[in-house]
């Protein structure tokens, strides 16, 4: 009988072979029995690696789900700028939710977001990687419209935040699928020229 060979790591450095055999192992698990039955056990026995070799890379489960999932996120055609912040957030926003009800991939942000809750570690994680990760993505659409003087650069991040909050609701109550001009209203608001009590 044949055994299949283990692949084995080289202290930290990442081989290319074991990091993407443990990257497919990934998505195909999360494929076949989405984010509850996504396991860093199975992972490692599907990639022929140790589960101490993936921690050692990826320091939870939540860092392998977000490294996947920005890979996974770069099929949807990146944030376009044209003449008006409100097409272009309408635009990618209703793309997002697509995006997120149409695959698993919904209910892997809603599990990292709630696997950070209670615990401090995950939180400063989730924050300074992926919340920044999708931040830094939709940051040109509001410094363009700052360029064509329709907003104040020091309202930026009180309206992403704004936006972040608007996306979050929409996922975790399962509310993806609404009407576009609910939607765009509600971006109108994120999106005014004046945003009542800023200075």
């Amino acid at each position: 009988m044949t055994n299949t060979p283990r692949r084995t790591s080289a202290g930290a450095k990442r081989s290319p072979e074991a990091r993407a055999a443990i990257t497919k192992a990934a998505r195909d698990l999360l494929a076949e029995r989405g984010y509850r039955g996504f396991a860093i056990e199975e992972v490692a026995k599907r990639a022929g690696s140790a589960k101490t070799t993936i921690y050692k890379w990826w320091p939870s489960k939540s860092a392998l789900l977000g490294e996947i999932y920005a890979t996974e996120k770069d099929i949807l055609p990146r944030p376009t700028v044209t003449l008006s912040l409100l097409d272009d957030l309408h635009r990618h926003t209703a793309g997002l939710w697509r995006f997120w009800n149409d695959n698993v991939f919904g209910d892997v942000v809603r599990g990292l977001i709630a696997e950070a809750q209670g615990d401090p570690q995950q939180v400063e994680i989730f924050r300074t990687t992926f919340l920044a990760q999708r931040l830094a993505a939709v940051r040109p659409l509001f410094d363009a419209a700052v360029q064509r003087g329709d907003l104040s650069a020091d309202s930026i991040d009180e309206r992403m935040e704004l936006w972040v909050g608007l996306n979050w609701f929409h996922l975790l109550t399962a509310q993806l699928e609404v009407e576009p001009q609910r939607l765009r209203r509600q971006l109108s608001l994120i999106c005014c020229s004046d945003l009542s009590g800023h200075r």
